[in-house]
């Protein structure tokens, strides 16, 4: 948080991870977002300044929700606005200590505020960025990454969507089941980047919880609707891989990973899902991208991998939901399939869209030395890693670099005969 750079990084985790509680349940006593979003920075500062001394409280999400709202109450009894808000919300100030809390209200609460976010009346990528930024947690500066905008002009765009919401006293409620569809793309595709945004870090284990969470959520609500069930598997399947993605900070790459620790019990409950989605045949983006998952987490190794089923699955995504992104991971496929010679030639025709994104680099890096052009495939790793904007992911292609380096010093290395 903005307020928290100074602070234990330990504490700005929990905080991170109580956020998006604390400002859903201040929304619905209070009824604004600015409101909300102002308390729960103040005890934020609260915390950074006691927290070191007393230590994290075993309920940090309660604390923090009544902290807040004290502050809120103190701040409001001040102001004339604020007076207004109180007698509207009719609340009474408790004490600033942990608090009981009821999970499945707060859970209400958030769902509550993931529409309000993600209504119609809203652009679509204001919805997505608002909700990145309350239910998230995520800073301006990260929401402003996630659009590859600058963060004064998300600034603009997350204050604008504020007033909407409030100019035209959108409802902080569930809609009704026959409005439902006109929110959905946009709620499926901020919980997915959620997800994303702890997948980044290893410390983002609460945010990809509080995404599945909610997804859960979400599939109560909609049972019928196959998008959310794909939503939901392709959180579980990624999830399923988590344990063996980090080691000691760094970032294990996939044909690394050791595949003894992926945890079998959200696969297999991932890959019902697909199954069922399958039989649904109402093939959407999430379902396909979740049915790409389900065969990874099937293969035993990377070479084990059907990689033609993969293949099938991105030409169907690229079909009907096709981006830069879908293309790129649609290239690496295809490279594993069919050889670096063609990977690399579907990689050089999307260069240009994704010139400014490391993983597109990265990827040409991997082609480029599977063919034995290792000066060049060096020069990709480093410019992937001058683009990444995790430290993790620069020292993984900044030591893939210095590998190449290194073996460009050792002699000549003979081209992989699968390409």
């Amino acid at each position: 948080m903005e307020a928290g750079r100074s602070a234990p990084a330990s504490i700005e985790a929990t905080f991170r991870e109580a956020y998006g509680k604390a400002v859903a349940n201040l929304v619905r006593v209070f009824g604004d977002i600015t409101a909300a979003e102002d308390a729960v920075q103040d005890a934020f500062v609260v915390a950074a300044d006691r927290w070191p001394d007393s230590g994290i409280p075993p309920n940090p999400a309660g604390w923090i929700i009544t902290t807040a709202r004290n502050r809120a109450i103190d701040r409001f009894r001040r102001e004339v606005r604020g007076r207004e808000l109180l007698e509207l919300a009719m609340v009474e100030p408790e004490t600033d200590s942990p608090t009981p809390f009821d999970d499945a209200g707060v859970a209400d609460d958030e769902l509550r505020l993931i529409f309000t976010c993600c209504h119609p009346a809203l652009r679509l990528e204001h919805q997505v960025a608002l909700t990145l930024r309350l239910l998230g947690g995520l800073s301006v500066a990260e929401v402003a990454g996630a659009f590859l905008v600058t963060e004064a002009a998300m600034t603009k765009r997350l204050t604008r969507a504020k007033y909407k919401i409030k100019a035209a006293n959108i409802p902080y409620r569930v809609p009704a089941a026959a409005e439902l569809p006109d929110r959905l793309q946009a709620v499926l595709t901020a919980l997915y980047l959620i997800y994303n945004a702890g997948a980044d870090r290893e410390s983002g284990a609460g945010l990809r919880t509080e995404a599945i969470r909610l997804s859960r959520e979400l599939t109560g609500l909609m049972p019928d609707e196959p998008e959310v069930a794909g939503l939901l598997a392709l959180l579980l399947l990624n999830e399923s891989r988590m344990a063996a993605r980090w080691e000691s900070g760094d970032v294990v790459l996939l044909r690394d990973q050791d595949r003894s620790l992926w945890d079998q019990g959200r696969i297999e409950e991932g890959q019902a899902i697909v199954r069922s989605c399958i039989r649904r045949d109402q093939p959407g983006p999430f379902q396909l991208q979740a049915a790409i998952q389900a065969v990874h987490s099937s293969a035993r190794s990377v070479e084990a991998t059907d990689w033609s089923q993969i293949v099938v699955n991105y030409d169907r995504l690229m079909e009907i939901a096709p981006t830069p992104i879908v293309a790129l991971n649609r290239a690496i496929a295809v490279g594993e399939l069919h050889g670096a010679v063609q990977g690399l030639h579907a990689l050089d025709e999307i260069a240009g869209s994704l010139a400014g994104y490391h993983l597109m680099h990265a990827s040409r890096g991997a082609m480029l030395r599977r063919l034995g052009r290792l000066e060049d495939a060096a020069a990709a790793y480093e410019r992937a890693a001058d683009l990444a904007e995790h430290d993790a992911d620069r020292r993984l292609l900044r030591r893939q670099a210095d590998e190449i380096v290194e073996s460009l010093r050792s002699g000549p290395r003979a081209v992989d005969p699968s390409s």
